[in-house]
C-alpha cells in the first residue's frame, strides 16, 4: 500500500501507558487476587479445565522480578475480524519481548489461527513492526476464522509449538477466539508442553466485557468512525429537509454500536435489539413504531429523520427468531433437497410445507427481495448468514406500505422518501484513535509481562480506562472466569459469554431518558472526524459508554487546553523518541515468506 501522509506521521505517535508498565522491568511484579470461578456451569468447567480452572486474577504492581530478562520464542496470532488497534497489540508485545531480552523472538502466525496449525509464519523484526505502528487493519501477518478444535488440529498446534521450541502464543481475538484460546491452553498443559497461551480482548462490536475487563479494543475507533458518518448524514438530512435515512451498524449479538452511536449523534430513533427481544416486539409493532414517529415529526414539517439499526436485529424479533432458527435446523437436514428447487417460487412452496405454520407465516410476510437473502448460502457451520440480510431495506419497505395505508385513513399528511446505508467495515480497520492506540499497546505489552512471570490461560487486562492513561490498571485474568456452558451445534460447549446490552445498565437508561424527546425535537449532535492531535477534551476522550458505566475520576475531567496549543499539532511533551520518527516504507507482502 502506498504510504499516506496521515500514515508517516502516525508513525511518530508514542503510545501512553499505564504508570506501572513505564517502570524499569525487574521493578514489576504480579500481585496475586483470590481464586476465581466461572460466571456459570462450575463443576461442568472444573472437569473440562482440569488445570486452568479457578486461578487468580493477576495485578502489575511494584516489585522485584528477576525472570524479565528470560529469553523468549513467543507466536501471535490475529484472529476472528479486524479491529483497530490489533498492529498496536504486536507492538506492545514486541517491544516488551526485546525490552527484557534482545535476543528473543517474535513470531506472526499468517492468516489467523490456521498459522499455527499449518506451522506458517514469518519473523516479526523492526523493520516490520515498525511500518505499522498506530495504523489500522490487520494486514501485517493477515487473520483468519479457523477454530483448533478437532484432535487433528490441536496435535498440529502442538507439533508446530514444540519444533518452533514457542515459550508462548497470544491470540488477538473475540469470544469465540478467547475462547479457543482457553482450551489450547489446557491442552498444553495437559500434554506437559511447555508453552503458554495468553488471550487479548478485541472485538468492536463491544460484546467481550465484563466487571474486569472495561472494553474490547476496536470499539472505541468503530464507534467514533460510524458517528462521524452519522453525524454527517445528520447534517445533511437537516440541511435537505426531505429525506429519512435508515443507518444499519455492524453488531450482530448485542447492539453496544448501535446505543454508543446514538448517544454521540443523538439520532430521532435508534433500535435496540435487545429491547425488541426483551417486549417481544413483532417486526408490525417495530413499523408502527418507526411510522408514529414519522408523522409525529411531519405533524411539524419535519419531513426527515435518522435511523439507527444493530445489524443483528432480525435475530431479535420472535416471528424472525423462529423463522432464522428453523431454517438453520431444517437446512442442517434436508440442504440437498432444497438445493434441487429450480427457483424462488418452488423454494417458497417447499418451505410451506416444511416449516411450522408461523415460521411459514413470517417467510411470507417478507418483501421477495428480502426473503431470498434469508435462503443465500449459508455460513460455514450452516447458518442464515444474518449480516447480509438488509433489515435497513426491510424496515423502509414495510414503513411505507404502513404510511401510505396511515395517508388514506388521514393519520398522516407528510411525505416519505427514504435512503439505507449499512455502515460496517468503514470502521473495521480506520486508522485507531488515540484511546485504542494506547490501550491496545498496553495490552500487548501486558501480554508480555504475564507470559515471563509463567502464566497460562490468561486474558490481559487493562482498567480504569476513563482515567489517564498513567492510571490505568495492568495485569491479567484467567479466561475461565468469563465461561458458561451454551448450546452450540447440538451439544453443550464451554464459551465465554458474550456481554448484551443491560436494559437497566446506565448507558441505555442514559438514552432512554433523551430518546422521545431525540425522536420529535431536530437534536442532531456531529462529532466530526476522530482527530489525532489537539486538546484532551477533543483528542484522548473513551466512548460515551465507557464514561457513563464507570464515570470521569476528577483528574480527568478535561480542561480546556491553552491557546497556545493549537488544534492539530503535538505539545513537544507528546513528540515520539527519535527512533520511531522514521518513516518507513509498507514492506510489500511482508507476509510472503513462509517458514516451515
Amino acid at each position: 500500500m502506498t504510504l499516506s501522509a496521515l500514515q508517516a506521521a502516525r508513525y511518530t505517535y508514542q503510545p501512553k501507558m499505564p504508570a506501572i508498565l513505564s517502570e524499569k522491568l525487574a521493578n514489576i511484579k504480579i500481585e496475586e487476587g483470590k481464586p476465581t470461578q466461572s460466571i456459570a456451569n462450575q463443576d461442568e468447567l472444573k472437569k473440562i479445565f482440569k488445570n486452568t480452572y479457578g486461578k487468580p486474577s493477576v495485578t502489575f504492581v511494584k516489585g522485584k522480578n528477576p525472570s524479565v530478562n528470560k529469553l523468549l520464542r513467543v507466536g501471535v496470532i490475529l484472529s476472528g475480524g479486524q479491529a483497530p488497534g490489533g498492529h498496536n497489540v504486536i507492538a506492545g508485545l514486541f517491544d516488551g519481548i526485546k525490552k527484557g531480552n534482545a535476543a528473543s523472538k517474535l513470531y506472526g502466525f499468517l492468516g489467523g489461527p490456521s498459522g499455527l496449525v499449518e506451522g506458517k509464519y514469518v519473523e516479526i523484526t523492526n523493520k516490520l513492526i515498525d511500518a505499522y505502528r498506530n495504523t489500522g487493519g490487520f494486514d501485517i501477518i493477515g487473520s483468519g476464522r479457523t477454530k483448533i478444535e478437532t484432535p487433528q488440529q490441536i496435535a498440529a498446534s502442538v507439533e508446530t509449538a514444540k519444533k518452533m521450541k514457542l515459550d508462548a502464543v497470544v491470540i488477538i481475538g473475540g469470544d469465540d477466539s478467547n475462547t479457543n484460546a482457553a482450551l489450547l491452553a489446557e491442552h498444553f498443559v495437559a500434554g506437559n508442553l511447555k508453552t503458554q497461551v495468553i488471550g487479548i480482548p478485541k472485538t468492536i462490536d463491544g460484546d467481550l466485557k465484563n466487571n474486569v475487563i472495561e472494553t474490547s479494543f476496536g470499539f472505541d475507533t468503530a464507534t467514533k468512525t460510524y458517528s462521524e458518518l452519522i453525524g454527517n448524514i445528520e447534517r445533511d438530512a437537516n440541511s435537505a429537509k426531505k429525506y429519512w435515512h435508515f443507518i444499519k451498524v455492524m453488531g450482530r449479538s448485542a447492539s453496544h454500536i448501535a446505543l454508543e452511536c446514538a448517544l454521540q449523534t443523538q439520532p430521532n430513533i435508534c433500535l435496540i435489539s435487545e429491547e425488541i427481544e426483551a417486549k417481544k416486539m413483532t417486526l408490525r409493532q417495530i413499523t408502527d413504531y418507526i411510522a408514529d414517529i414519522i408523522a409525529r415529526r411531519a405533524a411539524n414539517n419535519e419531513n426527515f429523520g435518522v435511523i439507527i439499526i444493530p445489524e443483528g436485529l432480525v435475530e431479535f424479533v420472535p416471528e424472525m427468531k423462529k423463522l432464522i432458527a428453523e431454517l438453520n435446523d431444517l437446512m442442517a437436514v434436508k440442504a440437498a433437497e432444497f438445493n434441487k428447487l429450480a427457483d424462488f417460487n418452488a423454494q417458497s412452496a417447499w418451505l410451506g410445507k416444511n416449516l411450522s405454520k408461523p415460521a411459514a407465516a413470517a417467510f411470507n410476510t417478507l418483501p421477495a427481495d428480502i426473503a431470498k437473502q434469508f435462503l443465500m448460502d449459508r455460513d460455514p457451520h450452516g447458518n442464515v448468514q444474518v449480516s447480509r440480510i438488509e433489515t435497513e431495506k426491510l424496515l423502509i419497505t414495510l414503513v411505507d406500505a404502513k404510511l401510505k395505508a396511515m395517508k388514506k385513513g388521514g393519520k398522516y399528511k407528510g411525505s416519505f422518501s427514504a435512503y439505507n446505508h449499512f455502515f460496517g467495515y468503514e470502521g473495521r480497520c480506520a486508522f485507531p484513535s488515540n484511546f485504542d492506540s494506547d490501550y491496545c499497546y498496553a495490552l500487548g505489552f501486558s501480554a508480555f509481562i504475564l507470559i515471563v512471570n509463567g502464566l497460562t490461560g490468561y486474558l490481559s487486562s487493562v482498567r480504569n480506562l476513563t482515567a489517564p492513561a498513567k492510571e490505568w490498571i495492568a495485569g491479567g485474568i484467567p479466561l475461565t472466569m468469563m465461561m458458561n456452558m451454551e448450546q452450540r451445534h447440538g451439544s453443550q460447549k464451554p464459551v465465554i459469554r458474550k456481554a448484551l446490552v443491560e436494559l437497566d445498565g446506565k448507558p441505555f437508561k442514559t438514552f432512554e431518558k433523551k430518546r422521545e424527546e431525540w425522536a420529535v425535537k431536530t437534536s442532531y449532535t456531529v462529532p466530526g472526524a476522530i482527530q489525532y492531535y489537539g486538546p484532551d477534551e477533543v483528542c484522548n476522550q473513551p466512548t460515551k459508554t465507557l464514561i457513563i458505566e464507570r464515570g470521569m475520576p476528577k483528574a480527568a475531567v478535561p480542561k480546556k487546553a491553552p491557546a497556545k496549543d493549537a488544534p492539530g499539532k503535538q505539545t513537544a511533551a507528546k513528540k515520539a523518541p527519535a527512533k520511531t520518527a522514521a518513516k518507513p516504507a509498507a514492506p510489500k507482502n511482508s507476509a510472503a515468506k513462509t517458514k516451515k
